[in-house]
């Protein structure tokens, strides 16, 4: 493997490493919005707006894209009100709060399941990658401060002497 020959343990610990921030952001971002998508589209469906498929499978393609749920139910909540029906309007404007707010924590914790750092390492590579990179930078971000972590705390570690194998 290559990453043994260059580094070592340290190495393939690194390429684990960025394998574990991939999967973990990648099940995070995903399962995330799969839940938001479902939970969205059934509070739009009890309420009664209309092709709450169709608006389920937009809020899961935003939710893969980190724009999350609340472009389409925010409009959906003022149609509610605009067409007399208040009471299920109130109702989706609480479910929407709920819905919007799930990914702040579901998120993070499914991310961090995934891959042994802290959270305040990984969600500024989710966002600083989204920003920089684009989608693709979900995954970018993660990985690059995963592997610096990783090695800066080895390195650390190695000038006290106490190693990490």
């Amino acid at each position: 493997m290559f990453a043994r020959r260059i580094g070592r343990e340290r190495g393939e610990r690194a390429v684990r490493l960025a394998g574990q921030a991939i999967r973990g952001v990648a099940l995070g971002v995903i399962v995330t919005a799969l839940v938001q998508s479902l939970f969205a589209g059934l509070g739009l469906w009890v309420s009664g707006v209309p092709r709450p498929g169709i608006l389920l499978a937009v809020i899961f393609v935003l939710g893969i894209a980190q724009i999350g749920p609340l472009p389409v139910l925010l409009p959906a909540v003022i149609w509610l009100y605009w067409s007399g029906s208040a009471g299920w309007a109130s109702a989706l404007l609480v479910w929407t709060v709920l819905v919007g707010a799930l990914d702040n924590f579901l998120r993070p914790v499914l991310i961090r399941r995934g891959v042994d750092l802290p959270l305040l390492l990984i969600i500024p590579g989710v966002i600083g990658g989204l920003i920089s990179f684009g989608v693709v930078g979900l995954f970018i971000g993660p990985v690059v401060l995963a592997v610096t972590y990783t090695l800066l705390e080895s390195w650390i570690r190695e000038d006290k002497g106490t190693a990490v194998t």
